[in-house]
């Protein structure tokens, strides 16, 4: 099935409470978004998923949560404050300014001419702050604009402390910044946005081998959690497109609604961050093997993924419309893992006497999973929101169940229902909402 125009998402996205327009009440901030109650769990169970995948399942990788305001010799040593930057031209016609490597039409919105630009000039992507009270050049700091150089600064802290070997890995999820020229695309392209960043150290000859693991290794991560193989490719950046530190970059890319874009870039990003960081710091940050009797400074993997970008792939994969008796049924197909709301306890009807049983199923069922319980309209409409906000299993609770004490479950994919008694109901559940 075709991949759903961004719109449709984006009307979604809003009604049901996922992605919210930032400050909408003052009109909106360009490129911001809020995340409501629903997307906000979405984003968090994509965060765990990766986390779980790539720290707790796994015995070479440990984990880090550094600051996002860091001595400005970091940015020094890294090249972000040299070579962070985009090639920037402005419309002397309209005023409008464009990234150079992303000019599409010479249309210019003012009477139909046409754009006419300047020679382009370097743009630095960092955002600029200044710590403390006095603003001057001394107090001057930046938002980091990626997660990965507090991971390579804290390298000698976190081998030491977890007692790692390479090859090993330390991850990290946290917010970086970025004053993109042309940012859009909903949550695609965004100046404040969220990374899982992963830098993987190893000795000098194993960086190929793990280059071809780890791109293998997430490209299927994607595909497990239930995003469909035929939008989804792996591009290998070609010798002009690779960064200054970079022996090998692939690209894990989604079919957007405009076309392929990038979910998670793979780098050899060598021993560049490791060596540069030791020389402008003055600390050793190679690392000695006692088994070969060597010393080395470790090549880097990196795989580098946008949460973001991630939460909106797999909104507009698992979006989809059928018929079901003459009427559209909207439903999120997501993997349970992913489902913002796991199961929802639905009264049969607003009742006084129904309602201590309704929620005494309820609070059963929460023991184990995130519940949404909903007593308001006809149960076709509730089961009709639930179908569009991805929830796996709706529990529905009728009069008999106060007598024979069982309940239906109701299938979000098939719509089948079973009756499942209450003594049974979290064995079915969790035979049904695998790895959840």
């Amino acid at each position: 099935m075709p991949s759903p125009d961004l719109d449709r998402i984006v009307n979604l996205a809003k009604r049901r409470g996922f992605v919210f327009p930032s400050s909408e009440i003052y009109g909106g901030f360009r490129s911001t978004w809020d995340y409501g109650p629903l997307g906000v769990e979405l984003k968090r169970n994509v965060k765990n998923a990766w986390w779980k995948a790539m720290v707790h399942d796994r015995d070479d990788v440990v984990g880090l949560d550094s600051a996002i305001l860091m001595a400005p010799r970091v940015w020094e040593a890294s090249g972000h404050l040299a070579t962070f930057t985009d090639p920037l031209v402005d419309c002397t016609v309209c005023q409008r300014r464009f990234r150079q490597d992303q000019l599409e039409t010479r249309d210019c919105p003012r009477d139909g001419l046409v754009c006419a630009f300047t020679d382009a000039r370097p743009f630095n992507l960092m955002f600029k702050t200044f710590v403390g009270p006095v603003e001057d050049e001394a107090a001057v700091a930046y938002l980091r604009p990626e997660t990965a150089q507090g991971i390579f600064v804290n390298f000698a802290n976190v081998q030491t402390t977890s007692r790692k070997k390479p090859p090993f890995g330390i991850a990290q999820i946290g917010k970086s910044f970025r004053n993109e020229i042309t940012p859009g695309n909903f949550i695609f392209r965004t100046r404040e946005f969220e990374q899982m960043e992963m830098e993987f150290f190893v000795p000098p000859d194993q960086g190929s081998t793990w280059f071809e693991y780890w791109c293998a290794t997430r490209f299927a991560w994607y595909q497990d959690l239930g995003i469909a193989a035929e939008r989804l490719r792996l591009r290998q950046h070609e010798t002009d497109e690779l960064s200054h530190y970079s022996t090998g970059t692939a690209d894990v890319e989604y079919e957007y609604p405009w076309g392929w874009g990038e979910l998670e870039g793979i780098a050899n990003r060598t021993s560049y961050d490791l060596t540069q960081h030791a020389t402008f710091s003055g600390q050793d940050l190679s690392y000695f093997d006692q088994e070969t009797n060597s010393r080395y400074v470790p090549h880097v993997i990196e795989p580098a993924a946008g949460a973001d970008r991630a939460t909106l792939a797999f909104l507009l994969d698992a979006y989809e419309e059928e018929e079901v008796k003459g009427e559209t049924r909207s439903v999120l197909r997501l993997d349970p893992r992913l489902a913002p709301v796991k199961v929802a306890v639905l009264p049969l009807s607003k009742n006084e006497r129904l309602s201590p049983t309704a929620k005494e199923v309820r609070d059963l069922v929460r023991s184990r999973y995130f519940v949404d319980y909903d007593e308001a309209g006809s149960i076709g409409r509730r089961y009709r929101r639930q179908d569009e906000v991805g929830t796996p299993a709706c529990v529905t609770v009728d009069f008999e169940t106060i007598d024979d004490r069982a309940v239906t479950v109701r299938d979000r994919d098939t719509m089948l229902q079973d009756r499942v008694s209450l003594d049974r109901l979290l064995g079915y559940l969790a035979d049904r909402l695998p790895g959840v």
